[in-house]
């Protein structure tokens, strides 16, 4: 395919588009092409490739002639996370799409194969019974089934890997500590590392080795570094874990000694080099964003450090490497409306990189770019049947609170724009979290199609704009971070985007829990309330009862809690004020309340608390339960059905529907 129908019928395709709504599933089925991941040498691609109707499936391509060389494919389960440990070699992980997290009876497993799909071995069982079977790991050389990949990849060069064991509180949800263990996917032998205490997090240096340790001590967090002199452990950091200011979160390395790190500094975070033979961080940042903390992802190949994927407003990236520098512009040059985040093979012998094309209308496209014939090849997409033209547009916005604090906020439009719109605000979860990005989002652009304004404001508390942001959210739920969605409610009507007769609050865990106490504290703004996964009261998160399993770690209830979200008995006059479960009575506007009765982030608990509380009141509220759906709709049926419930409701209140 020539580049200008590539680029005409693939990706911009925004003529032609239809008049009516495309129906849910184009926004919230499984992706086609999931992930893509080029060979050390770049001389083949692997995909993972599936559909509601398939098993997502690995499959092996050479990058020259797009040939079909090998591939992993399951009847039953679906492929997952996969890795190239060398030029031949690769390991995966296994999944189920089908079935919820209450129903999952199996750990992921760890399985290594050559790119032909032979020489395929177990790595880690993948349910607890068979730990049982006398002898079983030791003849077989099987690890036991709380083995999993590391979001590393490793140096790629051969067929070693490094892989986490967590280990978990007994009976419990909370992770107690992470081991590391040195595994050979060829011959099974493993070793478990030597650490010099209870490890939360590990790092490998450029040539795969473990050189960096993560530790969390009561509210301290802990860094230590194995010498490359003498092979021993030390501590070379310690700082508050709950509050970023002052502390670093190391990223990769730049050799032996010179360590990079998300450091917050001058009240955001930049990248900066960390050297582990003094202990000193390096005065001048690598990598600074003017409005935003640096976020992002170290990019290496030919053994050295060659750029830097970053996160401001959208992705970017920096290149250190002039070669790559300048891959990066032919390939904006001939992309021009999305943004282009350009991959380098490890160890490249090819001329070919990968490149992952997206844009606030457009999902995700995989495509292969030829540094020498300067041509793309089209690998595949993640929701092709979305047409870009029948989307909407999405922009950053700013808004000042009413104690004059500037607060950002994602606005998405539908594709015919408009004034006096009836419009959503979607909440964000977290909260101590960024929001969205400029990228395609299903549930906005879902809400823009059916006609509505989508504000989604990164209220105070939210990361990712700088350490003012979020330090003025904390102990501040229900008050001032409540506050802030008002105003950009506010905002949003002077500005003439919405109908203030026709807004609904919506979201999902802190988002559920902003949306509850928007109907009790601005009922007046709002005309209906979707919420999900809900925080319903705060002190229930400290204590869901001796009978629910919740992941939050007791350390977290005990330092990080307090200092965050406040303290159980000096707070909790305030605790009274800001819960949506004690304040129920208040809650006169129309409410749709989901649930999953296994949601260990937030107990199925809360919810059951809040419908009883809002049927003694008599509330105009809808209660949907998702039977083993866990924090969030893993299921597609889930999906489908929740949003459908969603659009129904939304039509009703604020809608065409509405009277």
């Amino acid at each position: 395919m020539k580049l200008k129908q590539l680029f005409s019928i693939v990706l911009f395709s925004l003529a032609g588009a239809s008049h009516a709504a495309p129906p849910a599933k184009q926004f919230f089925a499984n992706a086609v092409f999931s992930d893509a991941r080029l060979s050390p040498s770049g001389r083949y691609v692997g995909l993972r490739v599936g559909d509601d109707s398939t098993r997502d499936s690995l499959v092996i391509m050479t990058t020259d002639t797009m040939k079909v060389v090998g591939s992993a494919r399951l009847d039953r389960e679906d492929i997952g996370n996969f890795r190239w440990l060398n030029d031949n070699r690769l390991v995966f992980t296994i999944n189920d799409r089908t079935v919820a997290p209450g129903d999952v009876r199996y750990a992921p497993g760890l399985f290594a194969m050559d790119r032909d799909g032979g020489n395929l071995r177990r790595l880690a069982h993948r349910n607890e019974p068979e730990l049982q079977e006398t002898g079983t790991i030791i003849k077989s050389r099987v690890q036991p089934w709380n083995t999993y990949l590391m979001d590393q990849e490793g140096p790629q060069d051969s067929d070693i890997i490094h892989v986490e064991r967590p280990i978990w509180r007994e009976g419990t949800e909370e992770q107690e500590r992470t081991d590391l263990v040195k595994l050979n996917t060829s011959t099974g032998e493993a070793t478990a590392v030597s650490r010099p205490g209870t490890a939360q997090g590990w790092l490998l240096d450029q040539k795969g080795e473990p050189r960096i340790m993560l530790q969390t001590q009561q509210a301290r967090a802990i860094i230590h570094y194995k010498d490359h002199a003498t092979g021993n452990w030390r501590q070379v950091a310690e700082f508050n874990a709950y509050d970023p200011q002052g502390g670093f979160h190391p990223l990769g390395f730049i050799d032996d000694v010179h360590l990079l790190v998300a450091s917050q500094e001058s009240g955001k975070s930049t990248l900066r080099t960390f050297d582990l033979s003094t202990g000193k961080m390096d005065e001048k940042a690598l990598v600074s964003m003017a409005e935003f903390d640096f976020s992002g992802e170290l990019i290496y190949t030919g053994n050295k450090l060659a750029g830097v994927h970053y996160l401001i407003d959208g992705r970017g990236t920096v290149w250190f490497d002039a070669a790559m520098k300048a891959v990066q512009q032919d390939v904006d040059a001939l992309l021009p409306a999305t943004t282009n985040l350009v991959t380098p093979p490890r160890q490249p012998q090819t001329p070919w990189v990968l490149v992952k094309a997206y844009s606030d209308r457009q999902p995700t496209v995989f495509m292969l770019y030829n540094t020498q014939s300067k041509q793309l090849a089209m690998l595949g997409g993640s929701h092709p049947e979305i047409q870009p033209g029948e989307m909407g547009t999405l922009d950053l916005l700013k808004y000042k609170a009413r104690d004059g604090l500037t607060i950002p906020a994602w606005l998405t439009l539908p594709k015919s724009g408009g004034k006096n719109l009836p419009m959503v605000v979607l909440v964000h979860g977290g909260p101590y979290l960024r929001g969205t990005e400029w990228q395609w989002d299903a549930e906005s652009q879902f809400l823009a199609s059916r006609g509505y304004a989508v504000l989604a404001p990164e209220f105070r508390g939210s990361t990712g704009y700088g350490n003012a942001l979020f330090s003025a959210g904390k102990k501040q739920w229900g008050l001032t971070m409540q506050d802030d969605i008002a105003d950009a409610v506010k905002f949003a009507v002077a500005q003439g985007i919405a109908d203030p007769k026709r807004i609904c609050l919506m979201g999902g865990s802190y988002g559920g829990y902003a949306t509850l106490m928007g109907l009790v504290k601005d009922q007046d703004l709002y005309q209906c309330g979707v919420a999900y996964a809900a925080v319903t009261d705060i002190p229930l998160m400290f204590d869901s009862g001796a009978m629910v399993l919740s992941d939050m770690s007791d350390q977290y209830k005990k330092y990080g809690a307090p200092e965050l979200i406040g303290d159980l008995e000096k707070d909790a006059q305030q605790f009274i004020t800001t819960s949506p479960l004690k304040q129920a009575a208040r809650i006169k506007r129309p409410l749709l309340l989901a649930h999953g009765t296994n949601d260990v982030r937030v107990p199925f608990v809360h919810f059951k608390k809040m419908r009883a509380a809002l049927e003694s009141n008599q509330a105009n509220a809808e209660f949907v339960e998702y039977v083993s759906e866990g924090h969030g709709w893993s299921l597609l049926k889930t999906r489908l059905d929740f949003w459908t419930r969603v659009e129904k409701f939304l039509d009703k209140h604020i809608g065409a529907a509405a009277k």
